[in-house]
């Protein structure tokens, strides 16, 4: 059975190999890197494409919400699912509860605020993801890169607590 791949760990591994050959001066070496990651782009996105023309959309909405799936259904452009339904699986498979406030598809900046239940309780635990380790932009980039950022507003003020006034029943050993 083979290893686990995290696909923004996978993505930041290339950078870095891109990088450090960039860092040689190679100018040469540094083109041929990149054609390669290119053209291995291609092959495989030709391929992920051929699986869902074949397959059909019914058959793979069971992996949509699976992290390396979506992550590269989205990469190649295949994801039958619209970018909010997928940020929406984003924010979910983070765990945080979290508001949505909007979506700027021109600039992919993404607006969220905590959620009203997630304030907490006051001890400063927070609240914590299914995997804490993994960022919220990690998650958002498996299954909508076309966020590019994450703007996160204060959370809102809480209700004010409800004050209740008024006269209370006699207590049954106050009643001669």
């Amino acid at each position: 059975m083979r290893a686990a791949i995290d696909g923004p760990q996978a993505g930041r591994r290339v950078e870095e190999v891109l990088d450090r050959l960039a860092a040689t001066g190679d100018r040469a070496a540094c083109a041929a890197a990149e054609e390669l990651v290119r053209v291995l782009m291609d092959f495989y996105g030709a391929g992920l494409a051929r699986i869902v023309e074949k397959v059909g959309d019914g058959p793979l909405e069971p992996v949509y919400g699976d992290e390396l799936v979506a992550s590269l259904l989205s990469l190649h452009g295949l994801h039958p699912e619209d970018v909010h339904t997928r940020i929406d699986r984003a924010l979910a498979a983070h765990g945080e509860p979290l508001e949505l406030l909007g979506f700027d598809a021109d600039t992919g900046i993404l607006r969220l605020r905590p959620a009203a239940a997630s304030t907490g309780c006051g001890c400063g635990s927070g609240g914590g993801g299914r995997d804490a380790g993994r960022t919220l932009e990690d998650t958002l980039a498996c299954f909508a890169p076309e966020v590019t950022g994450v703007e996160q507003e204060p959370a809102a003020a809480p209700a004010p607590a409800l004050l209740q006034i008024g006269t209370r029943p006699p207590s049954p050993a106050r009643v001669p």
